[in-house]
């Protein structure tokens, strides 16, 4: 069965209404009705999380709970092995070939793009809604991506519609000066970090003793 599906991924160590706030308004803005947070099993591109899977995946769900029409996919974390984004796709594709797929993935990771595992097979996998702040660094652009732009970019998220994969738009999301770095740094400093993410998962985090020496 053919269904539409925006996906976000990342650590989520903790997941915070950053990542929320965002795959919100992407959600809105492609008219869509659910969203897929996917949490990273073993990421290959940085170190070590601090929380372990299990935690991580646990806080994501409880995250989910907050908003009707938000899931969470476990595959990073019950598969073996790295967690690299172009499996997680081959995966999501082998169930359902021909639907609209769409990745969000910020500025800065997209300024990246080009060192990720398999990268321009993603791009024949899913689409890319890359999401930041009005006006963003072309400069920095290195020249494989942009000529990957030039050949997929569209004006706007709702032209990806027409298509159900391979193409890449840029959308401005809300600026919530949230980390989860600074998360795990006030939390092992015993200070607040109320209204930065859900209270659910800031008593998941005190009941599990987490970040208490990140």
């Amino acid at each position: 069965m053919q269904k539409k599906r925006l996906i976000l991924g990342g650590t989520f160590d903790p997941i915070h209404y950053g990542h929320l706030r965002a795959l919100e308004e992407v959600r809105e803005a492609l008219g869509m009705a659910e969203a897929t947070l996917v949490p990273a099993g073993h990421p290959p591109h940085r170190n070590s999380p601090w929380a372990p899977a299990e935690h991580r995946l646990a806080m994501t769900r409880i995250a989910a709970q907050q908003a009707p029409g938000l899931e969470v996919l476990a595959y990073e974390v019950e598969k073996s092995g790295p967690s690299y984004t172009v499996d997680t796709l081959r995966h999501l594709r082998a169930n359902d070939p021909h639907g609209f797929l769409a990745m969000v993935i910020g500025m800065d990771a997209f300024l990246r793009f080009d060192t990720w595992k398999d990268w321009q097979e993603i791009l024949d996998l899913t689409h890319l809604v890359v999401i930041g702040r009005p006006g963003w660094p072309m400069a920095e652009l290195p020249e494989a991506l942009r000529q990957v732009l030039y050949e997929r970019r569209v004006q706007s998220l709702g032209e990806l519609h027409q298509h159900s994969l391979g193409k890449i738009a840029f959308h401005t999301v809300t600026a919530l000066e949230i980390s989860a770095t600074q998360i795990r740094s006030l939390l092992a400093g015993e200070r607040s970090a109320r209204f930065l993410l859900p209270e659910a998962v800031l008593d998941y985090i005190a009941e599990h003793r987490l970040y208490h020496e990140a």
